[in-house]
């Protein structure tokens, strides 16, 4: 793995003002790393500010305080951002929970995939638009029947895949898959994890991968840090992370994973005691 920090997250905090009065601290004073082709995963429970983070490292929220670099540029500087913005709307790429939402209903698969490469200007490696978006359909395991039908005569994971070759055809750096499996049937969820695994180990990009499914990121990722209440209460490489997680509430999660065999299961700790252990943390 290349040392080389891709993105710099410092102290990031964000707030969401519902009204005058009523204010959300949704993520707080957060900081971590990314280095060029490492996956890093971020997991905790609905409403811990994991999206958040997502959103403010793409650009689609502005943080309220901290700051983000993407190779040395400062993502919060507006004047860094526009001198770099053809480039960083190329090299970094997002892909969504929802891709039925994500992708546009009334075009076909191939315009989608080739929108991006429209938008950016970019002269199609195999010739064409549509060549090229065939290509990628390969690299994801979609043939080229499905070039002419449109989102919604697709499954969810099928979908997805498309979702993910529109951001492989910008030969991004980095990905940011914001929940890319939870809206899917849990072997197509595995099917996707192995495709995001393959997928890196052919092109050595980064992904920020934002998940609650603690198996998967367990076996997806490089690093993982665990986000509670805004905060980021724990990074750390996966293996340690799970096998000797320091923070009581990384260990009420993993603690929360089924185990197949039915006696280890049982010995567990029960939830009275993982309760007692997070009270008097």
């Amino acid at each position: 793995m290349n040392e080389e920090i891709l993105l710099d997250v410092k102290h990031l905090s964000h707030v969401f003002s519902l009204s005058k009065k009523v204010r959300i601290q949704a993520v707080d004073d957060v900081s971590f790393q990314i280095r060029r082709g490492e996956i890093v995963g971020l997991v905790g429970e609905s409403g811990s500010g994991k999206s958040t983070v997502a959103r403010c490292v793409m650009n689609v929220y502005r943080p309220k305080e901290g700051e983000i670099f993407y190779k040395g540029i400062n993502l919060c500087d507006r004047k860094e951002f526009r001198e770099h913005k053809r480039m960083l709307q190329s090299k970094r790429q997002f892909i969504f929970q929802d891709s039925d939402s994500a992708l546009n209903q009334r075009m076909k698969v191939w315009e989608i995939i080739a929108e991006p490469m429209k938008i950016q200007h970019v002269t199609p490696p195999r010739g064409t638009l549509r060549a090229e978006a065939e290509f990628q359909m390969h690299l994801v395991g979609l043939d080229a029947g499905y070039l002419d039908k449109y989102p919604p005569e697709l499954s969810g994971g099928q979908r997805q895949r498309v979702a993910i070759a529109r951001a492989l055809a910008m030969e991004p750096e980095l990905l940011v898959a914001d929940e890319p499996i939870a809206s899917l049937d849990v072997s197509i969820q595995a099917q996707i994890v192995n495709l995001f695994k393959q997928l890196q180990r052919q092109h050595g990009f980064s992904i920020l991968f934002i998940a609650h499914d603690l198996a998967m990121v367990e076996f997806l990722c490089d690093r993982v840090g665990v986000m509670h209440h805004g905060k980021l209460v724990e990074m750390a490489p996966v293996k340690e992370l799970f096998e000797a997680p320091r923070h009581p509430y990384t260990r009420s999660l993993i603690s929360a994973i089924p185990i197949p065999d039915p006696k280890r299961e049982r010995a567990r700790k029960t939830g009275k005691e993982m309760d007692k252990e997070w009270m008097d943390a």
